[in-house]
């Protein structure tokens, strides 16, 4: 690599990482403020706070990654037009086209790290935030007993009532359950909440009560004295809980036939994918005078940028509902917006000029 091409990369290198770093900390910080306010409501325990941004923060870089480098591209070249650096490239023949060798490298090893987050790390981080948030949602179910208070671990099927409680000792406890049409009550004088450390599964052990088990109503009752008695609580699943899509990993996408599984997975392919269209959007986009200040063309470069995630969001939505086949997908955009970025690039080189000339000398 040429000393022109590295002093090129360093300086979009830099502009990267500057770019990334701040708009990772600002998503950062909402999602921060989001999981607080979780826990805070008691919706979310709060060991589970920093899990869950470590993983989100893996969804977060692979998201930034293409506009980061699409951005910091434009910001450096801007940089060296507005000090005149480029006009003296210009003049030693380094051309918008010599500029793609360096600022390729840098795409092509930006694209690699973002296909493995996208297709391999993301997926595993979104799945790992769902069994933490159901395993606190279980956890909360099961700890919701208070002094003085009923309570229902199990939505309704076993309702508990504690005199006191201390962490996970009770006294004077009533418990009430429903075995088919068959009622239980007990009155105990204390006793014990566990729960399984592997399983999670709770039981409850009294001591000291009487048993009560009969049909409301009807007068034969079974009574007993106990010194110990255990009752298991089985926590209820979500019967109507269905896992997101962006839980599948890349195989199970690629194996599937349906449109749901075809948008996500060509949805993945496109993270690493527009880092390649935008850097090469970014080179001609970038091209201004030195007068004319070093954020004059950024406006139009996040223009771009909305109008190039716009429509790949509106190609995922087509794909998902059956309105494209997936042959096309969501790959038009990328090619309509490649070649809109070569066109600019012929353009910015001069090779659209030089064809005319030459063919008017010929005839001539």
């Amino acid at each position: 690599m040429s000393i022109v091409s590295r002093y090129v990369f360093r300086e979009c290198f830099a502009a990267l990482t500057l770019v990334l770093v701040v708009l990772f900390l600002i998503l950062l910080s909402n999602q921060l403020a989001e999981v607080l306010g979780e826990a805070a409501a008691g919706s979310l325990p709060r060991e589970a706070v920093f899990p869950i941004l470590g993983l989100t923060s893996l969804s977060y870089v692979t998201m930034l990654a293409p506009f980061a480098l699409f951005l910091g591209i434009m910001l450096a070249l801007a940089r060296l037009n507005r000090d005149s650096e480029m006009v003296a490239l210009w003049a030693c023949g380094v051309g918008p086209a010599r500029l793609l060798r360096p600022i390729g490298l840098l795409t092509l090893l930006l694209a690699a790290g973002t296909s493995w987050l996208s297709l391999v790390q993301t997926p595993t981080a979104v799945r790992r935030i769902e069994e933490i948030k159901i395993e606190a949602q279980e956890a909360l179910q099961v700890s919701v007993i208070e002094a003085g208070k009923f309570a229902s671990p199990d939505s309704g099927e076993t309702v508990i009532y504690a005199r006191e409680v201390h962490d996970d000792e009770l006294a004077g406890v009533f418990l009430q359950r429903h075995v088919g049409e068959r009622v239980v009550a007990i009155l105990a004088d204390r006793g014990r909440r566990v729960q399984d450390a592997e399983s999670g599964h709770l039981s409850f052990v009294l001591f000291d009560g009487m048993h009560y088990e009969g049909v409301p109503g009807e007068t034969d009752f079974f009574v007993m004295k106990f010194g110990e008695q255990g009752f298991p609580v089985r926590v209820p699943k979500d019967e109507e809980y269905e896992p997101p899509i962006e839980m599948r990993s890349t195989s199970e996408l690629v194996a599937a036939t349906d449109p749901l599984s075809a948008a996500e997975l060509q949805w993945r392919i496109s993270s690493p994918l527009s880092a390649i269209v935008l850097a090469l959007l970014a080179v001609p986009l970038a091209r201004s005078s030195p007068r004319a200040g070093r954020y004059s063309r950024i406006g139009i470069g996040i223009l771009v940028y909305i109008i190039y995630v716009d429509s790949l969001s509106i190609a995922r939505v087509w794909l998902e509902r059956g309105l494209v086949p997936e042959w096309i997908g969501l790959w038009w955009v990328h090619v309509l917006a490649g070649l809109v970025g070569l066109l600019l690039l012929a353009r910015e080189s001069g090779w659209l000029a030089a064809q005319p000339s030459k063919a008017r000398s010929e005839a001539a």
